[in-house]
């Protein structure tokens, strides 16, 4: 489930890269090829289209990226380091006693 998410957030994001691109901040933008058709009407519809395509990708990229953390955390509360505990009291230990030599007869 979780590499479907991914999946689809890569599109997005090709998609709302593209989107932004075509766009010109003047206004202009895809539109300024069909200026003859803005005496029409067209260029406006196209304008609205880029911005509204820009939000709803935009959304649907926040809304599955906030998914795709879900997926893969797996609801686990686990942090990956150490409780308390796991930690163990070290061991007192006795120092060896030094070896005596055996008497020289």
């Amino acid at each position: 489930m979780g590499y479907i998410l991914l999946v689809l957030i890569l599109i997005i994001a090709i998609l709302l890269g593209a989107v932004i691109l075509v766009q010109n901040p003047k206004g202009t933008g895809l539109a300024s090829g069909f200026e003859s058709a803005g005496k029409i009407g067209g260029v406006q519809r196209t304008t609205d289209f880029l911005e509204k395509a820009t939000w709803y990708l935009t959304i649907a990229l926040f809304v599955l990226c906030i998914g795709a953390t879900g997926a893969f955390s797996g609801g686990s509360t686990d942090t990956g380091g150490f409780e308390e505990d796991e930690f163990v009291a070290p061991v007192p230990t006795e120092a060896p006693a030094p070896m005596q030599e055996a008497p020289a007869n």
